[in-house]
């Protein structure tokens, strides 16, 4: 079968851009933090073993900031290969459990108020960026 000039350059088409997202996908797999942007991930991480006002509400439990920020520390081990920024890291390492997909939260001790984690840590680099 022959194809024509028209369906031939569909399918050169597609197949770069199928070879490009490979690629693309394949570069991340290996990706890690540089080492400013790995300094920033610590930075963050001490920031919150720090708050020791503060508890973190992980899969219905409380925490303290000393031990979330022990377990940020693991998750960042484990998933170093895929994070590259900071951001990266909030969303993969201090947003959520991997096993339930249930959201972490904060609040300071004796309080009622609790909020994302997210929120917390994105203010916190935010403070750590602008130094």
């Amino acid at each position: 079968m022959v194809l024509g000039g028209s369906m031939f350059l569909a399918f050169f088409r597609n197949a770069c851009c199928t070879f490009l997202l490979l690629a693309g996908t394949a570069g991340l797999a290996g990706a890690t933090p540089s080492a400013s942007e790995d300094k920033i991930i610590e930075s963050l991480i001490q920031r919150v073993a720090a708050r020791a006002n503060m508890v973190f509400l992980r899969n219905g439990n409380e925490y303290s900031a000393a031990d979330a920020a022990r377990h940020m520390r693991e998750k960042y081990e484990y998933f170093k290969q895929e994070i590259v920024t900071a951001e990266d890291f909030i969303l993969r390492c201090g947003t959520r459990s991997e096993m339930t997909k249930v959201t972490y939260k904060v609040r300071m001790a004796g309080g009622n108020a609790v909020r994302e984690s997210s929120d917390f840590l994105y203010e916190e680099l935010r403070a750590l960026r602008q130094r």
